[in-house]
């Protein structure tokens, strides 16, 4: 399996998600030209990471390919115990970062897809500011007395991990949020999330 990446990108959290496997994979680091090159768009028409490649098998889209690595390598529990109820969990957790969270993001990242004018752009910030926050509050009551998002670890706490990152970076308020800031300390510490911030240039 080959991983396509940009570093800090949400496919920095499918970079982990391979590491906690501990199955042997590829990773191709892109930047911003290389991923509209020719090369890459024979993969990825959107230019857009990650994308992995497996055999003959493309898959694009963050959700889709840590469903695919937890079904792939089952052992590593990135989806659960193999319950119904222990995939459907991971999902929804999974879900809350692909669906609310990483979209909260968008304003602060490009704030021009929103709003031509320049004029709106703090009304901009200071919405995506106080939806981040607020889905943060979410998370942080749902990490009460658990080091893992779903109870247990899965393929959405990189992605979660890494939405902490940008939250960093983007000057998101996460002030008071104990449970987070305890669960941040752990992923900084982990060795499969430590690998994958080498590789990509991060630490």
């Amino acid at each position: 399996m080959k991983l396509y990446t940009k570093p800090g990108a949400c496919s920095t959290a499918v970079h982990m998600a391979l590491q906690w496997t501990g199955q042997p994979f590829e990773v191709e680091i892109l930047d911003a030209t290389t991923m509209k090159a020719p090369a890459y768009l024979a993969i990825n028409p959107a230019g857009a990471v990650p994308a992995i490649v497996d055999g003959d098998f493309v898959l694009t889209q963050n959700a889709a390919i840590m469903g695919y690595i937890a079904d792939t390598w089952p052992e590593a529990g990135l989806g659960g115990d193999g319950s119904a109820q222990q995939r459907a969990e991971a999902t929804r957790w999974l879900a809350f970062v692909n669906s609310d969270v990483h979209p909260a993001f968008k304003p602060l990242f490009a704030p021009a897809q929103f709003s031509a004018d320049d004029s709106d752009r703090d009304a901009l910030r200071a919405a995506a500011l106080k939806r981040l926050r607020g889905l943060y509050e979410a998370a942080d009551k749902q990490l009460e007395g658990r080091q893992w998002l779903a109870g247990f670890r899965s393929f959405a706490d990189p992605y979660f991990y890494v939405t902490l990152l940008w939250a960093g970076k983007m000057g998101v308020d996460l002030s008071g949020l104990d449970n987070i800031a305890a669960y941040k300390q752990r992923m900084d510490a982990n060795p499969g999330v430590q690998a994958a911030l080498k590789a990509e240039g991060l630490v």
